[in-house]
């Protein structure tokens, strides 16, 4: 598709039909923090409402929209990836961040700037009071407007003003309430995989959380159901069943073997469902070290693409082949093969299996539930088999994931374990986290009330870092 190609959007020329006030980044950071204490609203009303008052600025791109428990991130960075090098001037929306705010916007590769951020929050802000205004007036009882909701919007504002052709949208949290629903131009989904994760919000069964992630599933899509939607069965049958509730035929992704997952799949055997249209991966040659290539050919329904590499780990197979199948099935047609090969090995993907520092080596991950952390690890195996021969691990995790899924996986997993807590008010704190690792049977070295604390003390040798997303950013900040 040639540049400013769209299909069912507005003319291009977006501006906010109001006045805004003149936000400093630091004001508008301010906004954000006084929106965190209505905490997650289980509605899209306000998102709706809030895009409505500022002339729909979701109508001046396409989108694509991509969920799942693990996985989402890398995944919606290599679809953008893969879209900007076919041509397009690509939008990226993601979250968490690792150091600054500005990182959960990207246009054509690059975080906005922060002048551009704290305009597209001072404009998402006074949509939210005007509507709130509005609804007042009327006898309504007024929106409690989220952080997500405020940045969500935030976003459309400043990728409609960049005049961008599509937008990628990575949902925060499960789908059917994530403010990215709301957005009007969503023509492909992706769904990559389901893990308990967040429990108290989206249910406490994989097949609960199926369902508020197959929710982003709507007619006249296109949709990409990944590696891990396929097992057990009564989770794959959530998707099935939304996707013909919705009239969708959806692509199903699997690994060519079973052991190409790396980690994603959940235990059991995929069915074959030989009426559904299929796209597969295969590894064909895993890094054996750092920064060795990771190889591999992805087949969609239109065509195999082969040599692809990666200077990834093994675990992003899956992620690699979700966003080639997702963005072909966007764009309805072949890619250009030089263009990915070359999209797949620059596409950068921050905090996931990253190096820090060469000498003596930094490396983290930000795996933060047992499934990740299973992904992690059987990366790590490929490059260190022995644990005995690993670098010491300093963990930090966050109290409202499964503590004890990740601990007992990385229990073992290192010679030594050092325990600290990010500056999140969500974290475990250091002294409890040594607790759940000597009742795991590590050999604990250390514990810190800070990451700073903790890397000043093991600054002199190698380590890995990874529990949490916070630990992963709170490191690349430190070792900027």
């Amino acid at each position: 598709m040639a540049r400013g190609q769209r299909r069912g959007v507005r003319a291009e020329g977006y501006q906010v039909p109001f006045e805004v006030l003149d936000l400093s980044y630091a004001e508008a950071l301010q906004t954000l923090h006084a929106a965190c204490k209505f905490g997650i609203q289980p509605m899209l009303e306000t998102v709706v409402d809030m895009l409505a008052e500022l002339g729909d600025p979701d109508l001046s791109f396409r989108s694509l929209q991509i969920a799942g428990t693990n996985g989402k991130t890398s995944t919606s960075r290599y679809a953008a990836a893969i879209l900007r090098g076919q041509g397009l001037r690509v939008a990226l929306y993601t979250s968490p961040e690792l150091v600054s705010l500005t990182e959960r916007m990207e246009v054509d590769g690059v975080p906005v700037s922060e002048g551009t951020f704290a305009r597209s929050v001072a404009a998402a802000a006074e949509a939210g009071r005007r509507v709130n205004v509005r609804r007042r007036a009327s006898g309504e009882r007024p929106y409690d407007v989220t952080q997500f909701d405020i940045l969500t919007v935030a976003a459309c504002v400043a990728f409609a003003q960049a005049d961008v052709d599509v937008a990628v949208l990575e949902c925060g949290m499960g789908g059917r309430w994530d403010a990215t629903s709301a957005v009007k131009s969503i023509e492909a989904v992706a769904v990559t995989g389901v893990g308990l994760d967040h429990t108290r919000i989206l249910g406490d069964t994989l097949e609960a959380i199926a369902g508020e992630k197959a929710a982003i599933i709507r007619c006249g899509q296109s949709c990409v159901l990944g590696v891990g939607t396929a097992t057990p069965d009564s989770v794959e049958d959530v998707f099935l069943d939304r996707c013909r509730s919705q009239d969708v035929t959806p692509v199903l992704l699997r690994p060519e073997r079973l052991e190409d997952a790396a980690g994603e799949m959940h235990a059991g055997v995929p069915r074959r469902h030989a009426s559904l249209l299929r796209a597969s991966y295969r590894i064909t040659s895993r890094p054996r070290r750092l920064g060795a290539p990771l190889e591999l050919t992805v087949r969609t329904p239109r065509r195999a693409y082969t040599g692809l590499t990666a200077l990834k780990p093994s675990y992003q197979a899956a992620n690699i082949a979700c966003a080639v199948t997702l963005t072909e099935a966007f764009l309805d047609g072949e890619l250009d093969g030089d263009r990915l090969l070359e999209s797949v090995r620059q596409c950068p993907t921050p905090g996931r299996f990253s190096l820090l520092r060469p000498n003596p080596p930094v490396l983290v991950d930000a795996c933060h539930n047992p499934q990740s952390v299973d992904a992690f690890l059987a990366a790590l195996q490929d490059i260190a088999p022995d644990p005995a021969t690993r670098p010491p691990l300093l963990c930090a995790v966050l109290a409202d994931k499964d503590v004890g899924g990740i601990v007992s996986r990385l229990a073992r997993a290192f010679p030594a374990v050092v325990c600290t807590q990010t500056s999140s008010s969500r974290s475990l704190g250091a002294d409890e986290l040594v607790r759940r690792f000597l009742a795991a049977g590590a050999k604990v070295t250390g514990s810190y009330g800070s990451v700073a604390a903790a890397l000043a003390a093991m600054s002199a040798g190698p380590l890995v870092g990874c529990g949490s997303i916070t630990l992963a950013g709170a490191l690349a900040a430190l070792l900027a």
